[in-house]
């Protein structure tokens, strides 16, 4: 069935357009720079995969609870208010956080198809327009395989959030190439790691398992490519220009965690935001989700060299800081190398256990 007869908005909603900037980047300088760019542009070509036969798409799902996630990573599990939700509004709420989050990934990943494609536009060097080339097929492709799960596995799907349609459209809407690097690469999909690692660790669904890690397998590459390219662009930038990047990543990092309020979706299920709010901050799962959401994104950011007091401050409130000293690389290669787990799983006919 098509998209626009499952949305939860007017179909009139379901279209956005925008005037954006930018400006067309040719070179007629050939000769990379970046040796580790070119091995880069070289794994994407050869991890290039087709989500029609790579995925199992006759694996069965249970139609009331696709993901089969643990009570204790569902919104508001041990507070008060979950307790004095029925059984049947704790399956509803189930049900919609599963719908919510993979919509959010859907509409994150047509984001980042076109924010792709924008860098081969407006990037100045051959090698990064070679691996951003390689990544405008993997973000069809995870269109594709989120496109599929949702409209085949689930009932209905979730419009944009704000905070996500916020951030698109200032990455987009800036005429300089780098914050398309920031507002994508480093930001959205730093942050689509985590949210893709709860759903790969604690959904019970092979399925659902499976799409995640095949798409972190992916995003990794895709994180490393933003860290490449912007590391060895930012030394050369004055000290305002640096500030101005700053302001675009604590910016973008504070409407990243609002994404996962979902205030959208508590007004679905008939639930003030006014009481949902203060009950989540009482939440252990959403609180361990929260600590755990910059852990891909603020290695990133300090490696790049954004890293003044004001941007270590800003993460410091966001609950992020923590991960500073992380070795970036060492985890991306890890979210990297369990897709290669997963095929070894499926062939073995096994489902995988979580993490």
């Amino acid at each position: 069935m098509s998209t626009l007869y499952r949305y939860t908005v007017p179909q009139e909603e379901t279209h956005w357009k925008f005037p954006a900037s930018g400006e067309v980047s040719f070179t007629w300088d050939y000769d990379a720079r970046s040796d580790d760019l070119l091995k880069l542009y070289s794994k994407g070509k050869k991890e290039q995969w087709d989500a029609e036969t790579r995925i199992d798409w006759s694996l069965p799902v249970d139609p009331e609870d696709p993901m089969q996630m643990a009570d204790e990573v569902v919104p508001l599990y041990g507070t008060r208010l979950w307790d004095k939700l029925s059984e049947k509004q704790r399956s509803e709420l189930r049900y919609h956080s599963q719908v919510f989050n993979l919509s959010q990934f859907l509409h994150g990943e047509q984001g980042a198809l076109v924010c792709a494609a924008r860098i081969v536009q407006d990037v100045p060097r051959i090698e990064s327009k070679f691996y951003a080339a390689t990544q405008v097929m993997d973000e069809a492709r995870h269109v594709e395989a989120y496109r599929r799960l949702l409209t085949e596995k689930f009932k209905f799907v979730y419009p944009i959030s704000k905070p996500l349609k916020a951030l698109l459209e200032k990455a987009l809407s800036d005429k300089r190439w780098d914050f398309t690097y920031l507002g994508m690469q480093v930001l959205i999909e730093g942050i689509a790691l985590v949210a893709f690692q709860r759903i790969r660790d604690y959904s019970k669904n092979p399925l659902c398992q499976a799409v995640n890690a095949y798409v972190m397998q992916d995003e990794a590459r895709h994180v490393a490519f933003g860290r490449l390219a912007l590391r060895d662009y930012y030394p050369e930038l004055t000290a305002p220009e640096l500030r101005e990047r700053e302001d675009f990543v604590i910016e973008g990092s504070t409407h990243l965690r609002d994404r996962f309020n979902s205030p959208e979706m508590w007004e679905q299920l008939g639930m003030d935001w006014k009481d949902v709010g203060p009950a989540l901050d009482q939440s252990d799962g959403h609180a361990r989700f929260k600590k755990r959401l910059f852990s891909r994104i603020v290695p990133t950011v300090r490696d790049i060299g954004l890293w003044s007091e004001r941007v270590q401050k800003a993460y410091t409130d966001l609950g992020g800081i923590q991960y500073a000293n992380t070795d970036a690389q060492a985890m991306l290669d890890n979210d990297a190398k369990v897709a290669e787990e997963f095929d070894r799983k499926m062939k073995e006919g096994f489902s995988v256990p979580s993490q």
